[in-house]
């Protein structure tokens, strides 16, 4: 058994690792550490585990908890993990990391984008950016994962072959994205009160949400040249959930069926996307619960623009089952272990 444990477990993201992993066949979660719930038990902060588990909350040194466990999972706001993580830490367990600290590989843009100093800068290249469909090499082989933000696995997965295959103009990418309520975490803030958010949308940080520049690195990669995009986050009144919309020009004049054989070329094998049929666009509401990417598109001949869709639920796909998934990947299981869960609907 791979023996877990969960440094902020008691946040939206936090709890997911929780139920995934209690359910999962090879796991045994060792630790759950919590500052501001510390000595409670678990099901007293969420009743849906009643019955299920009284294990108690902890707040406790991670290098304490690094000798109890095989792999950590950390999540927590940037700017903690960096200032905990260090190459003792790694010697002793696996870390994964759901915040923002080890996503970028440029200290300068971390810390421009998010505005602290990095607490272990001596790290930054050891850290594998854990997009699986995309670094699963690498993955396998890595110590210190970080785990891509939300928005940016959606953004990435809906945009990579077009880029990879270089049948868009690079420079001419816009996403419009959309997200649920939990995608600001738990913690209160008057933006995400019931009466400030309910019946109404609204868009946030605009030309200045700090997932930019992760979508910006990881599409340049994969494009390889500099690649530039305009990025609106919204907020919209639900639980979860997370839809982009993205827009580029094509090179040159296309089929349906010639793009939809270069996303087949990238994603044939991959569980977890689903390529829709032609005409079925993707819809929150049929991967919640999931770990699944539905992406599609549609060509607009009269303006030779490609307009690609992508749907994730942010706490599974987009936060905590691609942690899990992380995992699977570093111990050699198989990769669907503990997520092969059916979108839940109605929710």
């Amino acid at each position: 058994m791979i023996k877990t444990g969960i440094i902020g477990a008691t946040g939206y993201a936090g709890q997911e690792l929780m139920r995934l992993l209690i359910q999962h066949p090879d796991c045994e979660v060792e630790v759950i550490s919590s500052r501001t719930y510390k000595d409670t038990n678990y099901n007293q902060v969420y009743g849906n585990y009643m019955g299920i588990t009284s294990d108690k909350l902890v707040d406790i040194e991670i290098d304490e908890i690094s000798k109890k466990v095989d792999v950590l999972f950390i999540a927590l706001p940037h700017g903690i993990a960096s200032n905990k993580i260090s190459a003792e830490i790694l010697q002793k367990t696996k870390v994964i990391d759901l915040g923002a600290d080890y996503r970028l590989n440029d200290l300068s843009v971390y810390e421009k984008w998010y505005g602290v100093s990095h607490g272990s800068p001596q790290l930054i290249n050891e850290a594998v950016y854990g997009l699986c469909e995309l670094k699963r090499k690498e993955i396998k082989k890595a110590d210190l994962i970080a785990n891509p933000g939300c928005y940016t696995t959606c953004s990435i997965l809906s945009l990579m072959p077009l880029v990879k295959n270089n049948i868009i103009d690079k420079n001419s990418i816009i996403v419009d994205a959309k997200s649920g309520v939990t995608g600001a975490g738990r913690a209160l803030n008057l933006g995400t009160h019931f009466t400030e958010c309910n019946d109404s949308i609204k868009a946030y940080k605009i030309a200045s949400h700090r997932h930019t520049p992760e979508i910006e690195q990881e599409l340049s990669i994969a494009g390889d040249s500099n690649i530039t995009i305009s990025f609106t986050p919204h907020l919209i009144p639900m639980n979860r959930g997370i839809l982009i919309t993205a827009y580029a020009s094509l090179d040159k004049k296309y089929t349906y069926k010639d793009i939809k054989e270069v996303y087949e070329g990238c994603y044939k094998d991959e569980q977890f996307i689903r390529l829709l049929p032609e005409g079925v666009f993707p819809e929150t509401k049929w991967v919640k619960g999931s770990n699944y990417c539905d992406i599609n598109f549609q060509i607009d001949e009269r303006t030779n623009r490609i307009i690609v869709l992508g749907a994730i639920d942010n706490l599974i796909k987009g936060a905590a089952g691609q942690a899990v998934q992380n995992m699977n990947i570093i111990f050699g299981l198989e990769e669907n272990k503990g997520l092969e869960m059916i979108p839940s609907f109605p929710i």
